[in-house]
């Protein structure tokens, strides 16, 4: 795999058992890299390790006093240059490619799971985690793939080294083979040690990082009650406590290069001062003496690649379990019938999904073709139905620890058919969610806009219906000077629209949802930041844009209810009631509680029960009128 053929038309099935099978599996997909790569760095420190073969023949022919030696052993070192300038190379370029391709590899895994699970992986992994995943520790992963075929050719370059002094001195050689094992051995008691206090390090990073997070996030209200200091004696103290981490964590690899240092350099003063020894007593050669002595020198450039094997092990080894809890979440739940729900089953590859729209679990019911509108009391219970609507799975942490040991919910069926047990790709072509936070890409707004599409919709459609103009007018006087200033939609909105208002980037929000024409449109609270004059008239462009067309809009919005073909009222989690607006406002003292933001009770403690939801329909009118 060449870096220039990324991305990968598949990045496989990972092993997700835990850290070191991903690893494993990580590594038998990169097998061909690692191979080749092993291969120049064979090259590379055979010819490295021998050079003190060419010296100690140059400085044999030296005593000897032959000048056709030592021009041999000069050639000899000349070509054993070139071929550890080009093994070198070509080790750090094969190398630094399995890096990229298996850091790819994991990032095109990790975007695969968030496309898969949606908006349900930011609730069951912190937000926070899922970054570091993707970024940190991709990196130490890549570090560890790209250190192993290095550490293999020094491996395999140390034995045969060893092996070939014993043959060619066996005196000296005994010593160094002994000698270099206990040297590669040395530091392995230390690491588990040094591998604790870097996660300790790491996990009070984390935690500093997510209280730095939530204080700058909170910024104004603490401002507001006065809590700054507060909260800045807390990151002092979370921040003194990684510092302290990070200082133990430094001391111990230390320790270990110390270690590395040390112990071959006792090994060189034991091999010189018994080769002097034996060539004192004429049982080796100046000429041996010298070519064991640079041979065990030479050998610790490639010892020092079983510190760094060791070192990219147990830092890549906790980021693979990260990687491999995020990759081995699953979308999957049991799947149910829906009695009474008259509709087309789709085949058994999931292409052509249409029919009512229905949640088993809560008894949420939405006729196909139909504009639905779903009253919740509880702004989170709204968020998950949503997403169960949308065929994504519930979070097991949003329910309670007695809820949490009971049966999953089961899927969301269209047409009689579980969302969950069709293809993904299928699903998401089907059912289109918006949750009540819509993230805004930065970028043009002709970008923002070219999203997968069924054609029916044009973008200036979509953006009428969601009451855009004024969206438009802002974006062209922002850009006077630029291409936006002609053309609107090749204006640049910044990170998450930040330029903008919260209800222009409900606006354009909607708009996007919009142009995509999905067969089924949920929305999760489209109008909450728009005034209620703008919020009129996009009920109004949202039921003509949507004809035909099932949609389902979760809202206490009069202006929007009333414009619903069918309204659902979610109470404790199940469908209490059903049916028009004006309807439910004057049967449903609950739903009118929930609509008009008044106590329940409050009718009945005044006698005005009716009067109440005649206002509520009175209300609505006038607003109509003037929009």
């Amino acid at each position: 795999m060449h870096i220039r053929d990324l991305p990968y038309d598949d990045p496989g099935r990972p092993d997700v058992r835990s850290g070191p099978h991903f690893l494993w599996w990580l590594g038998r997909n990169q097998l061909g890299g690692q191979v080749k790569a092993a291969l120049w760095g064979l090259l590379h420190m055979a010819a490295l390790v021998s050079f003190p073969v060419a010296i100690g023949f140059a400085v044999q022919a030296v005593v000897d006093r032959s000048g056709a030696r030592l021009a041999l052993a000069g050639g000899l070192m000349a070509g054993l240059t070139g071929l550890t300038a080009l093994g070198d190379t070509m080790l750090h370029r094969t190398a630094v490619t399995n890096w990229i391709t298996a850091a790819a590899r994991v990032q095109q895994l990790l975007a695969r799971k968030a496309v898969e699970l949606g908006s349900a992986l930011t609730r069951r992994v912190a937000a926070g985690e899922v970054v570091a995943v993707s970024t940190g520790d991709v990196e130490k992963i890549g570090w560890f793939v790209e250190a192993l075929s290095r550490f293999t050719a020094a491996a395999i370059t140390t034995v045969a080294v060893c092996v070939a002094l014993v043959v060619y001195q066996p005196a000296l050689g005994v010593v160094v083979a002994l000698g270099v094992p206990a040297l590669a051995l040395a530091v392995f008691p230390l690491l588990p040690r040094a591998t604790r206090r870097a996660d300790e390090q790491r996990e009070k990073a984390g935690r500093a990082t997510e209280l730095a997070s939530d204080t700058v996030a909170g910024l104004r209200v603490l401002r507001g009650i006065g809590g700054e200091e507060l909260f800045l004696d807390r990151y002092r103290r979370a921040s003194q406590e990684v510092r302290t981490a990070a200082v133990r964590s430094a001391r111990m690899w230390a320790l270990i290069a110390a270690v590395q240092i040390a112990l071959p350099g006792l090994l060189m003063i034991g091999v010189v001062w018994y080769g002097a020894t034996l060539a004192r007593e004429g049982q080796i050669t100046v000429g041996e003496l010298v070519t064991v002595y640079s041979a065990v020198t030479f050998l610790l450039f490639p010892l020092r690649n079983f510190e760094e094997i060791a070192m990219a092990y147990s830092f890549s080894r906790p980021s693979a379990r990260r990687a491999a809890r995020v990759l081995g979440l699953r979308r999957s739940s049991p799947g149910a019938e829906a009695p009474g729900v008259g509709a087309t089953a789709d085949g058994p590859d999931g292409e052509s999904l249409d029919g009512d729209l229905y949640d088993p679990s809560s008894g949420v019911l939405a006729p196909a073709g139909q504009l639905t509108a779903v009253v919740c009391g509880d702004p989170d219970l709204a968020g998950r139905l949503a997403d169960r609507l949308g065929g994504h799975p519930p979070d097991d942490g949003d329910d309670d620890a007695a809820e949490a040991e009971a049966e999953p919910a089961p899927s969301a069926l269209l047409g009689g058919v579980p969302l969950d047990k069709v293809p993904l790709a299928a699903a998401r072509r089907a059912v289109l969610v918006q949750d009540k936070d819509p993230v805004l890409l930065s970028g043009t707004l002709a970008e923002l806009l070219d999203v997968p599409r069924s054609g029916a919709v044009t973008v200036p459609e979509a953006l009428e219906a969601a009451q855009c103009s004024d969206v438009l007018d802002a974006l062209a006087q922002a850009s006077v000077d630029g291409p936006g200033a002609a053309d609107p939609l090749r204006a640049r909105i910044t990170e998450r629209g930040r330029s903008l208002s919260g209800g222009q980037r409900q606006r354009l929000a909607l708009a996007r949802s919009l142009v995509t024409d999905p067969e089924v449109l949920v929305l999760d609270e489209p109008t909450s930041a728009v005034d209620s004059h703008t919020e009129a008239r996009i009920a109004q462009g949202l039921r003509r844009l949507r004809t035909g067309r099932t949609t389902v809009v979760f809202t206490s919005s009069p202006l929007l209810l009333d414009r619903a073909d069918r309204v659902v009222f979610v109470r404790d989690g199940k469908s209490a009631a059903a049916g028009g607006h004006r309807e439910l406002l004057s049967t449903e003292g609950a739903y009118r509680a929930v609509v008009t933001r008044e106590p329940e009770d409050a009718d009945a403690d005044t006698g005005l029960g009716t009067t109440t939801g005649t206002g509520a329909v009175g209300r609505i009118d006038r607003i109509e009128e003037s929009a």
